[in-house]
């Protein structure tokens, strides 16, 4: 009985860690490449590859191997240092809307 709980809490916490490392691969596929430089961050193809294998190995191995951990914290440095910084750079993603809006409205230049 233990050991079917602890089974179904791992089988869980892999497939939680497949969906952070996928979000996080959608999320620098996104991305502006030269937001990427601006942020004096690595190339936007370097992350690209680092999180397609970080997810690629977390659907294949289980969350106890060596590998998925190593992509668990590739993941995390992206989440935690590149992200922020790239949206810092380029802003956040907006639906809707014109390039000049404001936070209050459309910025009509001071008339």
């Amino acid at each position: 009985m233990l050991m079917e709980g602890f089974a179904g809490f791992m089988a869980l916490l892999s497939l939680a860690f497949t969906l952070f490392s996928g979000f996080a691969l959608v999320d620098a596929a996104v991305r502006r490449e030269d937001a990427y430089r601006a942020a004096d961050k690595q190339t936007k193809t370097f992350w690209l590859v680092i999180l397609g294998l970080a997810f690629v190995v977390s659907l294949i191995f289980g969350i106890l191997s060596f590998l998925p951990i190593i992509g668990l914290i590739a993941t995390i440095v992206y989440m935690v240092d590149v992200r922020p910084a790239l949206r810092q750079i380029s802003g956040p993603r907006r639906r809707g809307g014109s390039s000049s809006d404001g936070p209050y409205g459309p910025w009509n230049g001071g008339r």
